[in-house]
């Protein structure tokens, strides 16, 4: 049976309030190496398998269903006098009772006689007395053996009505331990699929911004890069995550800064009041990485403030449709117009910190075109044209690969004036995987 087989591969898986900005840790579940990956099931096996399981118990439950309903309909038949078992039954009760009634008359008759030959006086009367006796006793032996038959009959058509109930109810029986192994099986099935499910910290998945400067003077436009680097050793289906906002700003309104990033082919702008998923990249082997162009532009009436941007890689591959590489936090300063900026130096990503994957939110699903998430393993209609290298060819600002500070002081300080999306990026990662499931 294909479920059967499946199986055995199963068993081989409003706005919030801003303080939530960074309220929600996520728990990870364990990587998967290479050669772990190769003795397990993919995830496409087993959500067959779970199809298979759950398909092998509706059937199972609907066949159960339908036993019920004959059991019922088979036991209310063999109730009733008109057939055959329970109408022979009755039949050979009858007679049982009959033949027991004659042998009862025909014990009385045996008492009669005896008590006839002890009564008599002559020897006429006692031949004759003793000639009755002997007639009853005989009576009685075949009154006997016929009730011994009738009750043998009688117990044999009890035997078989009992039999056919016994057989309907051990029909049945069947059906519901099938029915029973079935949800077991579906249970273990969805097990089996809910842990795949779990989100996997794959570090070797980076993602870090290369160029964006530490200073930003108002009214210029700033280029730079956001390298995404595939150092794991599992092939992977790419989705970028971005955000960039300036402190303090309210989300759903036009800020200080315009941020867009290309696709090679032309620019597409963030959202800038969450963060987005861009740039998705169908395949990215081990040693790759791909570079995703960015270009920020801030107004020419942008007063002084604090700004940060947020980049990670959320990806998916054939056992795993949510594996997350860590976050990187980078944070700039805006000047005013005609400020001079002296000396400015590349923003660096702080070491990681045990907020290190608190993520806020993305609110939306779209195509990986800067409105939303990218359906992770599906084609982007907007796919960034990447550069695969090796990840050791990093040099200058990629050998820098740590990860972001501790960011609940800078979270909640930033997140205070923001009404950004609700709830964190983690949850909106694992709603992206369980609709990808």
């Amino acid at each position: 049976m294909k479920f059967r087989r499946s199986l055995s591969v199963a068993a081989a898986v409003a706005v919030a309030t801003p303080v939530a900005l960074f309220t929600a840790a996520p728990v990870f579940a364990a990587g998967t190496s290479t050669a772990q990956a190769q003795n397990q099931p993919t995830y496409a096996e087993l959500e067959k398998a779970a199809a298979d399981a759950k398909k092998e118990y509706e059937d199972a439950l609907a066949a159960e269903e339908e036993g019920r309903k004959t059991l019922e309909a088979t036991l209310a038949a063999l109730d009733s006098d008109t057939h055959p078992l329970k109408a022979a039954t009755i039949t050979a009760d009858k007679a049982a009772k009959d033949a027991a009634d004659a042998e009862a008359a025909a014990d009385t008759a045996v008492k009669d006689a005896e008590a006839a030959v002890e009564a008599a006086v002559t020897d006429a009367e006692k031949a004759e007395a003793q000639q009755a006796l002997e007639a009853a006793e005989a009576d009685l032996a075949e009154a006997t053996e016929a009730r011994q038959e009738a009750d043998a009959t009688a117990g044999a058509a009890r035997t078989a009505l009992d039999d056919a109930r016994v057989a309907a109810v051990r029909e049945y029986g069947k059906l519901k331990t099938a029915l029973d192994k079935a949800l077991e099986a579906e249970e273990a099935a969805e097990e089996a699929l809910g842990a795949a499910k779990e989100c996997v910290r794959e570090d070797g998945l980076t993602a870090l911004a290369v160029g964006l400067p530490s200073k930003v003077v108002a009214g210029t436009t700033v280029d730079f890069t956001l390298r995404v680097t595939n150092g794991s050793g599992r092939t992977l289906s790419v989705d970028p995550l971005a955000f960039v906002h300036v402190d303090g700003e309210p989300g759903g309104v036009k800020g200080s800064l315009e941020v867009k990033w290309s696709n090679g082919s032309g620019w597409n702008a963030l959202d800038g009041s969450r963060p987005e998923h861009i740039a998705h990249i169908d395949t990215m082997n081990p040693g790759e990485h791909s570079d995703v162009k960015l270009r920020m532009k801030v107004a020419s009436g942008a007063g002084a403030a604090d700004a940060f941007a947020l980049f990670a890689a959320d990806a998916s591959d054939a056992y795993k449709p949510c594996v997350l590489g860590p976050m990187n936090r980078y944070d700039f300063e805006l000047l005013p117009a005609d400020s001079d900026p002296g000396t400015v130096d590349e923003a660096d990503p702080g070491k990681p910190g045990e907020d290190d994957d608190k993520r806020p939110d993305t609110a939306g699903k779209g195509t990986g075109t800067g409105t939303g998430t990218s359906p992770q393993g599906g084609t982007s209609k907007q796919t960034v044209q990447t550069v695969r290298t090796s990840a050791t060819d990093t040099g200058g600002t990629l050998a820098r690969t740590g990860t972001s500070p501790a960011l609940a002081p800078l979270g909640i300080a930033s997140a205070a004036a923001v009404a950004l999306g609700a709830g964190t990026v983690l949850l909106m990662r694992r709603r992206k995987a369980a609709d990808n499931a």
